[in-house]
């Protein structure tokens, strides 16, 4: 019996097996679906890393809100933001640019809507373009030292003397400023105006307010550049030759 009982205790070959070694088990080796997890997991986290890395120094996207800025933008569009501007590269006339609103010209009040959590999260890490109502796009009409008047006998604007013919942009059907202006942009300051001008709460309408229409270098996120949606408005935004003769601020 005893010869018995010993032979039920051998492996199938009859050969003893090893005993185990101080009493530890052996460890499991991974699923593969686990593995499979764990490498999509690491990827989806170095992604979003680096889009977040991306839309803090390099890129933004944005939503169109409004029809300011028509024809050159439309309602709804989704436009692509450089943020080197204008700390690594220098801002010119005619920039189509996006600002923060520090100084609410929308008047926004406790009734805005505000995005989702999710949907927050996918603006924070630049794969949703912003369609939050703290920013505005415009576009620059004068620099910091310019002379901007409006108008010339022909009802142009006109930048340090030179008057600029802006048919290229503006909304066809809108005149250059039906509101009389005679400004000196401070430095550190930028003069700006929506391409719609007969539909476009730009720094003309806030003349006596405290910031005197001007928008701060600082408020600036960067410079639009292209147009990434819907695919029928996609291009480039180029900057215009409107502004080629005026000479540079005295």
């Amino acid at each position: 019996m005893k010869d018995a009982r010993e032979s039920n205790d051998l492996g199938m070959s009859g050969t003893d097996s090893p005993a185990p070694k101080s009493g530890r088990r052996a460890r499991k080796t991974p699923s593969k679906w686990w593995l499979v997890l764990r490498e999509t997991l690491m990827m989806v986290f170095v992604a979003l890393a680096i889009s977040a890395i991306i839309k803090a120094f390099l890129l933004q996207a944005f939503q169109i809100p409004s029809s300011s800025m028509e024809q050159t933008l439309q309602i709804n569009d989704r436009i692509i933001v450089s943020k080197l501007v204008p700390d690594y590269r220098q801002l010119n006339r005619g920039d189509v640019i996006v600002f923060q609103d520090d100084d609410n010209w929308l008047k926004r009040n406790a009734d805005t809507p505000s995005p989702s959590l999710p949907g927050k999260i996918l603006i924070w890490v630049g794969l949703r373009p912003d369609d939050s109502q703290n920013h505005l796009v415009k576009r620059i009409v004068g620099l910091p030292g310019d002379r901007v008047q409006c108008c010339d006998t022909n009802g142009r604007l006109k930048v340090n003397g030179v008057s600029v013919d802006e048919s290229g942009y503006i909304n066809p059907g809108s005149a250059p400023s039906l509101i009389k202006f005679d400004v000196t942009v401070p430095a550190g300051k930028l003069w700006v105006m929506g391409d719609n001008r007969s539909n476009s709460e730009d720094s003309r309408f806030h003349m006596k307010e405290p910031s005197q229409g001007f928008v701060s270098l600082d408020q600036v996120t960067g410079r639009a550049f292209a147009i990434m949606w819907p695919l029928n408005h996609l291009s480039t935004i180029k900057n215009t030759d409107a502004f080629a003769a005026v000479p540079p601020a005295p």
